[in-house]
């Protein structure tokens, strides 16, 4: 039998894969592990420059199976405070992956889906797509860290109205609200992603880890101890092999050859 959720390896990407289609994919403990593999390897491997997310069957995420949640419900509050510190450790190694990391999103995304979406660095989403957080609808609150991540993107209005009414948002709205990175034919999210993939890949890994870093760290903390960050991690990639190929390619009017860096011993 198919596993639940796995991840294909791609040579210099990696793609998790929820394979539950005829639940819509939604969480569950092989996504979760998944996950967590993939964003472990992408740190500990150089060839491995990106990891992408995406859902059999048409649908990205349905999130939480209130099935599941219903049985949960009988636990001790201890209880379901760990299970939901599982999911937190899923949304941690997706925003803490050195590589960056990209949502395929086709038909749609909901609840936790969402917030497995909004974790990584890219979300390409058919133009067909939607997403929904409507836990307000089962007398629930976002988990996965959503008040956050939507608050950092959207206007407080759009909020509002996908926490506090459940109401749901096309990809077309997110995207022109520049919460989606891009928009893709309808079922031609994971296209989209492959071919992001490939300019990632092209491009100079050690330097978009440190960016990576750089925005991470810009959340949190005040304008000169952002500088400082940057002034480290600028002089640390001036004196690299990227930075120097980089600068001769320009002076010299052609492409830089970063795949050849991370080809050497």
């Amino acid at each position: 039998m198919t596993p639940r959720a796995f991840v294909q390896d791609l040579g210099d990407r990696l793609v998790v894969v929820n394979a539950f289609p005829e639940r819509r994919n939604p969480l569950s403990p092989e996504l979760y592990a998944a996950i967590l593999d993939a964003t472990a390897r992408a740190g500990a491997e150089d060839r491995i420059t990106s990891v992408i997310l995406w859902g059999q069957g048409g649908f990205f995420c349905a999130g939480g199976d209130l099935n599941v949640l219903s049985e949960r419900s009988t636990l001790s509050e201890a209880e379901r405070r760990g299970h939901i510190d599982a999911l937190h450790a899923v949304i941690h190694a997706l925003r803490d992956c050195p590589k960056p990391v990209i949502a395929a999103v086709d038909g749609g995304a909901a609840g936790a889906g969402v917030s497995l979406a909004f974790a990584c660095d890219f979300i390409l989403a058919a133009e067909d797509a939607w997403f929904t957080a409507a836990y307000v609808k089962a007398g629930l609150v976002p988990d996965g860290g959503l008040t956050g991540t939507l608050s950092d993107v959207l206007p407080r209005a759009v909020v509002a109205r996908m926490t506090l009414l459940g109401e749901p948002v096309a990809a077309q709205r997110l995207f022109d609200l520049g919460a989606v990175s891009d928009l893709a034919p309808p079922s031609g999210s994971r296209a989209a992603a492959l071919a992001l993939a490939d300019r990632i890949a092209a491009g100079p890994g050690v330097a978009m880890q440190r960016i990576k870093r750089l925005l991470s760290t810009a959340r949190h903390v005040d304008l000169p101890t952002q500088m400082n960050h940057e002034r480290d991690a600028m002089a640390a990639a001036l004196g690299s092999e990227e930075a120097s190929e980089g600068i001769r390619a320009f002076l010299e009017k052609r492409r830089p050859d970063f795949k050849s860096l991370r080809a050497r011993p």
